[in-house]
């Protein structure tokens, strides 16, 4: 027989993590090496023992220390060639984005029946991806309501003004560099938070970074 598959297991959960070994339990050629409560345990294994004989990483989304998006990044930059999975409740189109731009293998719900673990485990360690039908569908709603949503537009001048707050100006200062009043500086702020749709400045801030306003 072949050497049998290594596999690493992450969750805060411990039901979640005998769960998965239960079930895998009855796969002759996987051998799980390690479970763990965060991500950065995981690393820190990585990290003494190696990369090099580890196949599969299956872990959760929220973990305390480091959680799964962290540790499915640092693991694809320092040991590219192990695999990951994601098995979350979480089914958030923006997290899953960003995974599957750092070149996470798989991401399948808490909710899905033990055979479509096997499946996603077994197709990934083939070395093909594997997403479950509900997230594909999560992905496919948010690029339909990217694509309909209405193009928000800023001012020259309302874009000077989100600048400045992104950049941790004062109201003070921002009305002093634009050569505006403090309440001209207020108004812009309230209309900015309402026309973005954020909550406070930090949602401003996001803006800012995203859309590129600010270096």
């Amino acid at each position: 027989m072949s050497k049998p598959y290594q596999m690493i297991i992450a969750d805060d959960h411990a039901m979640f993590i005998d769960g998965v070994k239960s079930i895998l339990t009855h796969e002759p050629d996987i051998e799980v090496v390690l479970t763990a409560s965060n991500g950065a345990q995981v690393l820190k294994y990585l990290q003494i023992n190696g990369g090099e004989a580890i196949d599969l990483i299956i872990t959760d989304i929220n973990m305390p220390d480091m959680d799964g998006v962290a540790l499915n990044k640092a693991v694809k930059e320092m040991f590219p060639n192990i695999k990951t999975l994601v098995v979350s409740m979480l089914e958030d189109a923006d997290t899953i984005k960003n995974l599957t731009e750092a070149n996470v293998n798989g991401y399948i719900s808490k909710n899905s029946e033990k055979q479509e673990l096997l499946t996603a485990i077994r197709t990934i360690l083939e070395g093909n991806p594997y997403f479950s039908n509900r997230i594909k569908q999560v992905v496919m709603n948010a690029m339909f309501e990217a694509k309909t949503a209405p193009k928000i537009t800023l001012t020259s001048r309302e874009e000077e003004v989100i600048k400045l707050i992104a950049q941790e100006y004062t109201t003070q200062e921002i009305a002093d560099a634009l050569f505006l009043s403090k309440h001209t500086i207020e108004s812009y702020r309230k209309s900015l938070i309402s026309k973005l749709n954020v909550r406070n400045l930090a949602g401003l801030t996001r803006y800012a970074i995203e859309n590129k306003l600010i270096d």
